[in-house]
């Protein structure tokens, strides 16, 4: 049973005020600046949502990672879909927001606009019913994500074959965490002194693949969930390691997450997909962050079985975004000087102002300007 649920609301209020003191006092203990980093897109909402930022003390900084897939998607699979989506023999398959990630020159929403068969799904299984319904068309699926969704899009592939569909498929951009917490870490630029590790994710892999940041790194991690106060604890789990100069992965999300999570659904990912090195939005390749199907399942790859060239840009597109400095907390939105200007949740010229899990999008929608960012 979450806090919310056990507690009244009066409660819940003497906890958080209770909390936020000791998170104070034990920054006081630290005496330095302390900077976290919660690299999930819904913990960033919910922060927001909760006006979480507002309450800490000044010495206690929050940052925003890569946590949110839609934004670290980059601009050659964009270019890619939209290429599929193009032709008359393919049908797009994929979750709504992908519409306005923008690619090099074009988005699947302007691709649609003109005629591209791209339909919205709630899970990669509907795309099974796409895919009997339509047997003369490559019915293609737009696999986006981190370890929560992988499962399921490999137990799509795995339906498929079961089924005998052989006109469906999938575009795989699905990452892995891990190893984009290591690539934070080594980032001289990025100073971290801890991380809110996403709940989500840590269902399905445990918190035994993030051991890492304490053997390597010396960092604390706390897994934690979604409420307001289960990331108050998280943020007075972290500040009080640093101040006894300790450094763990703890879990602060222990009724769901398991330290071995759900081998099922681990299992089901490793049977279709291999580690492979991604390149994520405004950062850069990861080695072994990206996944990729394995040689037994490549009749469902896309890229394997109708390739399509599609020219990579030579240097980054100059449109003035900072998304890449933002994701890896190196900048806060409001220091891009297109935020709120020319980038608005309607016009959106960088990813993380397209989703609504994107921290600019964030910033914007619960900001506004009417309260700092940590202590900048």
């Amino acid at each position: 049973m979450s806090l919310a649920a056990e507690l009244s609301r009066e409660e819940q209020r003497k906890l958080a005020g209770e909390l936020v003191a000791e998170i104070g006092r034990l920054a006081d203990k630290a005496g330095r600046h302390l900077r976290f980093m919660e690299v999930c897109g819904t913990h960033t909402v919910s922060i927001f949502r909760a006006g979480i930022r507002q309450l800490l003390p000044e010495s206690v900084e929050l940052v925003s990672g890569p946590g949110c897939p839609v934004c670290v998607t980059p601009d050659e699979y964009m270019d890619k879909a939209i290429a599929y989506a193009c032709r008359e023999d393919c049908i797009i398959t994929t979750f709504g927001d992908m519409l306005k990630v923008p690619g090099t020159e074009s988005s699947l929403g302007e691709a649609k606009t003109a005629g591209a068969d791209i339909r919205i799904v709630y899970s990669p299984l509907d795309s099974l019913q796409v895919a009997r319904e339509n047997p003369d068309k490559k019915v293609i699926f737009l696999a986006v994500g981190f370890e929560t969704t992988a499962p399921t899009a490999a137990a799509t592939v795995l339906a498929a074959k079961q089924a005998g569909l052989t006109n469906l498929y999938m575009l795989s951009a699905q990452k892995l965490v891990p190893p984009a917490l290591r690539l934070l870490i080594d980032d001289p630029e990025v100073l971290v002194d801890g991380f809110i590790l996403p709940g989500h994710v840590s269902v399905v892999t445990g918190t035994e693949v993030f051991k890492f940041l304490e053997s390597e790194y010396h960092i604390p991690g706390v897994v934690t969930g979604f409420e307001p106060l289960q990331i108050l604890r998280s943020l007075y789990r972290l500040t009080r390691q640093v101040a006894e100069g300790v450094a763990k992965v703890e879990n602060e999300y222990g009724s769901v997450v398991k330290p071995e999570g759900n081998p099922t659904s681990m299992a089901v990912t490793n049977k279709v997909y291999e580690p492979v090195a991604a390149k994520w939005r405004g950062i850069g390749e990861i080695p072994a962050s990206g996944l990729k199907m394995r040689d037994a399942y490549k009749s469902f790859d896309i890229e394997e079985v109708l390739p399509l060239p599609v020219a990579e840009l030579p240097q980054p597109r100059k449109t003035g975004c900072r998304c890449g400095e933002v994701l890896k907390g190196i900048v806060t939105p409001h220091e891009c000087p297109l935020f709120g200007k020319a980038c608005v949740p309607t016009h959106a010229i960088g990813p993380c102002m397209v989703s609504v899990e994107g921290v600019c999008a964030a910033w914007y929608k619960y900001g506004k300007g009417l309260f700092t960012y940590g202590n900048k």
